[in-house]
């Protein structure tokens, strides 16, 4: 998690989240109730909200300082598909990516399709099951604001091994790797011109079985005693409480309609 080291947080330039393939550059969520999904996260995060672009149907953009950091959206209420934050990785070509993702195993769920002016997407699942999307970006070039309070700081994937699926995000995306595996620890980090932008953890028999493998979405606060307890008084709950990481004080935690994700202060 070195990207999200640091209260003051980093603010991507366009150009940057533009054209590095791979990069996490966008993070949305699908609820059942937009309205209740919009109040909860406005009142843990401080995010207003605009319009998103009308292709997505019901969609609102979460805004920090004025500042682009999240996407909501609404699932028609006969969809009953599991309620979760969903990374999205750069591309310059999503239908060359997509091509990628299908060839080296994964599969395509959704698109590609263009969304407004804002640009071209699609969304994925590697072999495992992990679900994420696919982001060309046009006018909409994606989160602004990193490792801030309120903003995201990281992306994760748990899944049960690091080997294979790590070696499916490096065929698609072109990452550089960076592995740790002993005995007791599978963790691989997944590098884009050298930088670290997420990372990949093998977590065996202790990968959820209601889940599966999927991606784990990091939101920085300023005190994660603080924001555990403003969850729960808001209807969410604690699915691991407060403890001391490798890079920080973390927190998994739901929202009201199950949506996990992770509070995190990061170490200076």
């Amino acid at each position: 998690m070195t990207e999200a080291r640091g209260s003051a947080g980093r603010r991507e330039s366009a150009d940057t989240v533009r054209h590095t393939p791979g990069t996490p550059c966008w993070v949305s969520l699908m609820a059942h109730g937009l309205d209740a999904t919009q109040e909860f996260y406005g009142s843990l995060f401080g995010w207003e909200f605009q319009p998103g672009p009308e292709q997505l149907g019901p969609y609102v953009r979460a805004m920090l300082d004025g500042h682009e950091v999240a996407g909501i959206g609404q699932l028609p209420p006969d969809h009953h598909l599991p309620i979760a934050w969903t990374p999205y990785l750069a591309s310059d070509d999503v239908d060359v990516t997509a091509e990628a993702v299908r060839h080296c195993g994964g599969t395509i769920g959704v698109g590609p399709l263009d969304a407004g002016d804002a640009g071209r997407m699609a969304i994925a699942s590697d072999p495992s099951g992990a679900v994420f999307g696919i982001w060309q970006a046009a006018e909409h070039v994606g989160t602004a604001v990193f490792g801030e309070p309120g903003a995201p700081a990281w992306n994760e994937l748990l899944t049960r091994e690091t080997a294979t699926v790590g070696k499916f995000y490096q065929a698609v995306f072109g990452y550089e790797e960076e592995a740790v595996v002993s005995a007791d620890f599978d963790y691989l980090t997944l590098r884009v011109q050298g930088r670290p932008v997420a990372s990949v953890h093998g977590v065996g028999q202790a990968l959820p079985r209601d889940r599966g493998a999927h991606w784990m979405t990091y939101f920085e606060v300023a005190d994660v005693d603080e924001a555990v307890e403003r969850v729960t008084e808001l209807g969410g709950h604690v699915l691991k409480p407060a403890r001391v990481g490798t890079h920080g004080r973390v927190a998994t935690v739901a929202d009201p309609e199950g949506a996990a994700f992770t509070l995190v202060r990061s170490n200076a």
